[in-house]
């Protein structure tokens, strides 16, 4: 009788992405040492403000990026989710929720779920163009409503509320301005790390399967609105997080926060971040609150310059900052970048010159609007530029001709060398597929 051997199970493990932890290493050590570099009060609030930005932008993603839903009026969920936090805040404050300040965040959260659960069902029913067009209505309809509604919404003057309550946990009370930034930058953390989980989830590829092909979704068996509603729900919790920071950050929440300049910065921000990427709504948020807080102290016409880079961007890299950054890093994993860097200097040079041409023309063009009360002269990059000065208007335009035209024809020629490597990386990724 021979002897049997016993089958033993065989165990295989996964190896780790060692990249990816090292990647989220990084955003923590980031999160961490930011407000070490950055130490001033000014400087950690807006660091404060990226935070909340960050997880308003990937919220706004889960639904453009990964769902290919348009809204317009994503600020409704992360603008109510701020009013039921500062109410809530108010409540702790009185005495009357037993709830930590630590946790406010988490009851914004809970209340974007919930205006999700209720508009989101009436919202998700249609997909593409007629969604956007709910959500634009659904965005004005609760803005009007917190014009007629000062009982919830406060009035014009909002509501305001006090983070410093209770008796502090080992010495936090959240009265200085770092204490609040390192509990927003675990929340940022957590969130963002949730978000990312999501997308790697079975729901998170039918839902992306939804924004590619939704007709064999539901071949296959899948309900899209379905998908497409939870999705929602999951944004709209997340959003409210990033409404409950707001209200804890600043201890106020006007009607503004569900206006539709609100929802249009997510859209224009996620976009030009990258919505395609998970890491480009991140950029996006950043450039947010830079462009919010410092772009505007050097000219009041910065949102013709948000306007004119969109419409750049839409134009040359539709893909936004990311899809920028991974192409390149393609292109530097085959080592192709080095004879690429010349043209892209030249690029950058030409670039700068339209940039310049076209702000001093702008900047004339506005203070000729306003001259009586800003006054006709001012000072531009070193400059002096006067409304009334034919030369000023000459040079501005000139600079701008120039500066597209080299533009032009440099983009040209860096589109022809561009083609030629990408087709040299084709080549070698055939040879390795043919050597294996």
């Amino acid at each position: 009788m021979g002897r049997t051997h016993e089958s033993r199970p065989h165990y295989h493990f996964k190896p780790w992405n060692v990249g990816r932890w090292v990647l989220w290493g990084l955003f923590a050590l980031v999160l961490l040492a930011a407000p070490k570099v950055f130490s001033a009060n000014f400087q950690v609030s807006l660091l404060s403000q990226m935070g909340i930005a960050i997880v308003a932008c990937l919220s706004y993603n889960v639904l453009l990026g990964q769902g290919g839903m348009l809204s317009f009026g994503h600020a409704v969920y992360t603008g109510l989710g701020a009013f039921v936090a500062i109410h809530a805040l108010v409540a702790v404050g009185a005495g009357s929720l037993p709830v930590p300040v630590s946790l406010i965040p988490l009851v914004g959260g809970l209340a974007g779920a919930g205006f999700a659960v209720v508009l989101g069902f009436v919202t998700t029913k249609k997909a593409g163009t007629p969604f956007a067009m709910i959500t634009l209505g659904i965005g004005e309809l609760v803005f009007a409503m917190s014009l007629m509604v000062p009982e919830f919404f406060g009035g014009e003057g909002g509501v305001s509320a006090n983070r410093v309550t209770g008796e502090p946990v080992l010495g936090i009370t959240y009265g200085p301005q770092i204490q609040v930034y390192y509990l927003l930058a675990l929340y940022t953390f957590v969130c963002t790390a949730a978000m990312f989980a999501f997308t790697r989830t079975p729901l998170g590829r039918v839902l992306n399967a939804v924004r590619d092909n939704p007709e064999r979704v539901e071949f296959i068996g899948y309900s899209t609105q379905r998908v497409r509603y939870i999705a929602f729900i999951v944004s709209g919790f997340f959003a409210g997080i990033a409404g409950g920071m707001y209200a804890l950050n600043f201890e106020i929440a006007t009607a503004e926060v569900v206006g539709a300049a609100n929802s249009g910065a997510y859209l224009l921000f996620t976009f030009l971040g990258g919505a395609i990427f998970f890491f480009g709504p991140i950029i996006g948020a950043v450039l947010l609150v830079l462009a919010g807080a410092l772009l505007s102290e050097f000219t009041k016409a910065w949102l013709l310059y948000l306007g004119l880079v969109f419409l750049f961007m839409v134009m040359y890299a539709p893909g936004g900052i990311a899809s920028l950054i991974m192409m390149n890093l393609r292109v530097a994993a085959f080592g192709k970048l080095r004879p690429l860097l010349a043209s892209y200097l030249a690029l950058f040079g030409t670039g700068v010159a339209v940039l310049v041409g076209a702000a001093a023309l702008v900047e004339l063009v506005y203070h000729l609007q306003l001259g009586d009360t800003i006054g006709t002269q001012f000072n531009f990059l070193g400059a002096t530029l006067d409304v009334g000065r034919l030369d000023s208007w000459f040079g501005a335009c000139f600079v701008l001709a120039v500066g597209m035209a080299l533009f032009e024809l440099t983009r040209r020629q860096f589109a022809l060398q561009w083609g030629v490597t990408q087709e040299e990386i084709e080549r070698e990724i055939k040879r390795r597929e043919a050597a294996i």
